[in-house]
């Protein structure tokens, strides 16, 4: 049909070769031939890892549940002894140890016995993960009927997990879930953003929805010399005081109560860090918040992002599958890249000085501007 031409042919070359592949035909011509068979079977088991990928990661979320990798962290264990702990039958827990060995989580060891591997010791490393898999289970129902999921048709409960998101009151074990996830998971981002981004020269920092205060944290014992602020709810902002306290910051930390959404971001910081925020919150909510923090900032002030981002139009598999799909759950924010926060950024009035490429883009990746004397923020109101 006249409509359905493309560039490269009828219908073009990638309609065209897309059909051959579909073929039945070729798909059997394909696995047999020298030339093709070892692509052929590179693709199919790509494909089948798609399929397979949800029991992959129920017997992860098994093995955190059943804290199978602490458990071996003091040394190996036998079946036996992994089943009367964990309190499953062992014809059960022969199939999940036998499926953590296949996906390289656990190894087997001579005698029957069952040790950690090189992934899940790296895992037990990684501050707040396995904290982090443990609430997937949240996430998992809400992507129980993918096709409602996407049409808008299901109500998360993901969102409910974070109220803070939609500004409501938040009960006190709620605030406490909240503060201690992220601080737990906040390790890595620290590290990351202080490697790419330097702060040597920083006077004052203010961390904007800062929770416990882990990344100020991070900040204080790699520049001693930097005062902090942090800007956070009521529920949540005075749980970082014990933790400024133990690490002997208290006398150079300070904690403000509010919300970006109806109250000024305070005054006093020659630099603002905003630490996974963004991507909580719709394009309207941030383009006021970057604007209120421009106000907050004096002529030539820094302004830090750091969060994990969309690839944009090269689209990879932490911002565009994983973080759109969370954010998506949660139903009020979205992953954006690099190119949509900077442009977000320039309307607020800020110059884009930074834009380091990520050590890790499943952790996070890093922005950082200045406040320009010429440039006016938009409404704040």
């Amino acid at each position: 049909m006249p409509g359905e031409r493309e560039a490269g042919g009828w219908y073009g070359i990638s309609g065209w070769s897309n059909r051959l592949i579909a073929s039945r035909k070729f798909q059997k011509w394909a696995a047999k031939s020298f030339l093709t068979r070892r692509m052929v079977r590179r693709e199919g088991a790509a494909l089948f890892g798609l399929l397979a990928g949800f029991c992959h990661s129920q017997v992860l979320m098994a093995l955190v549940q059943f804290d199978i990798f602490n458990l071996l962290l003091k040394g190996p264990k036998t079946l036996e002894e992994l089943a009367e702990t964990c309190k499953v039958p062992q014809d059960r827990m022969t199939i999940l140890l036998r499926s953590a060995v296949a996906l390289k989580l656990l190894r087997s060891k001579g005698g029957g016995r069952f040790a950690l591997s090189k992934t899940s010791a790296a895992l037990l490393g990684v501050p707040g993960l396995s904290d982090m898999i443990r609430h997937h289970d949240v996430l998992y129902r809400d992507l129980s009927d993918p096709a409602a999921f996407f049409r808008g048709d299901t109500q998360t409960e993901l969102a409910d997990f974070w109220p803070y998101v939609f500004g409501g009151e938040m009960e006190p074990q709620a605030a406490k879930t909240y503060s201690d996830l992220m601080a737990r998971s906040q390790e890595l981002v620290a590290e990351d953003t202080l490697r790419s981004l330097d702060l040597s020269t920083v006077g004052t920092l203010l961390d904007v929805g800062g929770g416990s205060g882990a990344f100020l944290e991070h900040v204080g014992r790699a520049h001693p010399h930097v005062k902090l602020m942090l800007f956070d709810l009521e529920q949540v902002a005075p749980t970082a005081a014990p933790r400024f306290a133990a690490a002997g910051m208290d006398d150079r930390a300070q904690i403000a109560c509010g919300s970006f959404k109806t109250d000024a971001i305070p005054e006093g910081a020659d630099s603002i860090s905003l630490i996974r925020v963004l991507y909580d919150h719709t394009d309207e909510t941030v383009a006021m918040l970057l604007a209120k923090c421009w106000a907050s900032l004096p002529v030539g002030g820094r302004l830090i992002i750091s969060e994990p981002m969309s690839g944009g139009a090269c689209p990879e598999p932490a911002g565009d599958v994983y973080f759109a799909l969370y954010t998506l759950a949660m139903r009020t924010g979205k992953t954006r890249s690099i190119q949509e926060i900077s442009t977000l950024c320039r309307q607020a009035g800020f110059d884009i000085i930074k834009t380091p490429k990520p050590a890790r883009a499943f952790v996070t990746r890093c922005l950082e501007a200045r406040k320009v004397a010429s440039a006016p923020a938009v409404n704040i109101s």
